[in-house]
């Protein structure tokens, strides 16, 4: 595994950031790391890079114990804190040309300029670090991240301050960058999460609350089936369907049934309407979305 947390603790005071929670990223995978703010994700994020030590519990990047070998797994580990640390008063290439220094490479301005490439800041890249817009300022912390190659990358919010635009371009940066590293990043535009990841794992109050593909989590949460019969249906007909959850109407025509097999209920409502000779004027299903179950799974709900 590219990353492996067992049962990490984090205390300040007398409240635990981080209870015991533990997760696995493998190589390829690109994992959305979620939670409302306060929930332990950036917190969780400095110690598998090694910038924090944990409490309790265990860390290891690559097969490599965080604590025991720091210095061997940040040679892994490329990293995009909240607070992107840059120096204002470098030029780009001068910057990145001091973090390739840092972690001695060889091949320092062939890796910088591909850095560079990767992230769009070609036009930008004969500028200052303090002249760039926030946009720009978020990819060139990403260069620095990804200057030495690492074979796992933590992303803490990495489109912050970026335009729609920017966002898609990044967007696709990490989709081609997942596809031999490992990501783990957090986000709150959760869209993004949907559009890039097939895996989230969520923390909620320092707790491990999820860990599972999209489309599970999906099939978790229930979908609304809508339909509109011609004729009156009487509730009891609709209850009996296997997998409906729960049934609401407007009317004795307009219903809105709960279920996790959308799929099942739909075909069940086609028999049910031949079998009874009734007409079905509309048939649709609404899925839930991240949004839904992020709510659900961090409200306590």
């Amino acid at each position: 595994m590219s990353i492996e947390v067992k049962d990490l603790v984090k205390i300040y005071g007398e409240q635990k950031a981080v209870d015991t929670i533990s997760f696995k990223v493998g190589k390829g995978e690109i994992v959305g790391f979620l939670g409302p703010n306060g929930a332990g994700k950036s917190t969780t994020m400095k110690i598998i890079t090694g910038y924090l030590r944990q409490d309790g519990g265990e860390v290891s990047v690559c097969g490599i114990p965080v604590n025991d070998q720091a210095t061997e797994t940040k040679k892994k580990i490329g990293y995009l804190p909240e607070a992107n640390p840059l120096y204002y008063d470098m030029y780009v290439r001068e910057y990145l040309a001091f973090i390739a220094a840092v972690h001695r490479l060889d091949n320092r301005k062939d890796r910088i300029e591909e850095s560079i490439r990767r992230v769009g800041l070609t036009l930008e890249s004969r500028k200052k670090l303090g002249q760039l817009s926030k946009g720009y300022k978020q990819r060139a912390g990403l260069a620095a991240a990804l200057v030495h190659d690492p074979e796992v990358l933590i992303l803490d919010e990495p489109t912050t301050g970026l335009d729609p635009n920017q966002i898609l371009e990044i967007r696709e940066v990490i989709r081609d960058l997942g596809r031999n590293k490992t990501v783990l990043f957090s986000s709150h535009i959760l869209q993004e999460v949907e559009a890039v990841c097939d895996r989230v794992v969520i923390i909620n109050k320092g707790r491990l609350v999820a860990d599972s593909s999209l489309d599970d989590l999906r099939r978790t949460d229930s979908n609304i089936i809508k339909v509109h019969f011609k004729e009156s249906v009487h509730r009891q007909q609709l209850e009996a369907l296997e997998g409906v959850r729960s049934v609401n109407n407007t009317d004795s025509c307009h219903w809105e049934l709960e279920s996790g097999d959308p799929g099942g209920v739909k075909k069940q409502l086609l028999e049910l309407a031949l079998q009874n000779n009734l007409n079905i004027v509309s048939l649709q299903s609404e899925e839930k979305s991240l949004e839904d179950s992020f709510r659900r799974l961090t409200n306590g709900q």
